[in-house]
Formats: C-alpha cells, structure tokens, sequence
C-alpha cells in the first residue's frame, strides 16, 4: 500500500494506493491519527485501492467514530465495485459517506 495525503486548511484527502489488509493498515491509521486533532474533514479517495480486509475495514470504522465524536466528518470516495461489494457484504456500507 502506499499513501498521498492533500492538506487544504481543516480539510485532509488521503488516496490509498494498492491492498489495505493486515500487513498495511496499521500504516493508514497513524497517517489518520497523526492529522485528526487539526482537520474537521477527512477525505478517502480509493480510487486506486485494489482490495481491503477486515483490518482495513476495522480502521475505516475507528476512523469514522473518531470523526463523528469530534462533529466531523469522513467521506469515502471513488469505490470500485470491488471493494464496494465488500462494504455491501459486511453492510458498513449503510454506516459512511460514500460519494
């Protein structure tokens, strides 16, 4: 996996790059958890994210909590119907800002 992040004021898009499984999302969320405190808006453009495990998943909704109980917000953008699928399956997908 590998990381872009974009910083405009209180606003953080964060592209993933490649699978976000066990060996990989402990990286993601400290890039989040480093920017957090500073932003009221977290952008996830997956547009080049090929596959996510449940450890993948687990940050996503860690992430969207941490947002929620600071009255942010988490947007996921850019699904492939891959990935998609997965959120269908494991019906998180009711739980985000998918755009």
């Amino acid at each position: 996996m590998r990381i872009n992040k974009k910083r405009d004021k209180n606003k953080m898009t964060i592209e993933v790059f490649g699978r976000l499984d066990i060996d990989s999302s402990h990286e993601l969320e400290e890039e989040i958890m480093e920017v957090v405190p500073e932003i009221s808006e977290l952008i996830l453009d997956f547009k080049d994210l090929e596959y996510i495990s449940s450890s993948g998943l687990r940050v996503i909704l860690t992430v969207q909590k941490l947002m929620e109980s600071k009255k942010g917000k988490l947007i996921i953008k850019n699904i492939n119907s891959f990935v998609i699928d997965i959120f269908k399956t494991t019906n998180i997908i009711k739980l985000l800002n998918i755009q």
